[in-house]
């Protein structure tokens, strides 16, 4: 994807939620465009994934623990929105594989990625932090979003987006 198709792409996404938040939106916005939301089974992550989920999307949420995904799933789908979930530690190659193929292989293709995974394993001063705590933090808030992206990116190409 190019520079501007991914600006082009953002603009697209910005307006959606500028206008979802000031209520004016047409019915169902999102309708179906599958959306994957990294982290999404408590927290920020769970709000936008129902969020999403409640403007029409269909929803792939994921957390490390198979129990929270049950959870987040069971409640979101008990309020009647589209959602389904896997087991993803993005630090973990084969699990933002399994992620990605789960909405490709459960509803077609990828629209929409929310990487909400992040970590701050350290509180202290910058000169006691071990190169095991930089390198645990620059995985999982720099490399991981950046390699969701780079699985991702083919799959929304495919549905016209990033052209």
């Amino acid at each position: 994807m190019h520079k501007a198709g991914l600006l082009g792409l953002c603009d697209r996404a910005w307006n959606s939620v500028r206008m979802a938040s000031s209520g004016m939106t047409r019915r169902d916005p999102l309708a179906n465009k599958v959306a994957l939301v990294t982290a999404s089974t408590d927290g920020i992550g769970f709000a936008i994934a129902r969020r999403l989920a409640q403007e029409g999307a269909h929803v792939v949420v994921s957390s490390r623990k198979q129990q929270n995904v049950d959870q987040a799933v069971a409640t979101l789908q008990g309020e009647g929105l589209s959602v389904t979930g896997t087991v993803c530690h993005v630090g973990k190659a084969e699990d933002r594989e399994r992620l990605v193929a789960t909405a490709v292989k459960l509803h077609g293709g990828i629209d929409i990625l929310v990487s909400n995974a992040a970590v701050n394993p350290f509180f202290g001063s910058l000169m006691d932090i071990t190169e095991e705590v930089w390198d645990k933090t620059l995985d999982i808030n720099v490399k991981a979003p950046a390699l969701m992206t780079k699985a991702v990116v083919p799959e929304m190409e495919k549905r016209g987006y990033g052209e």
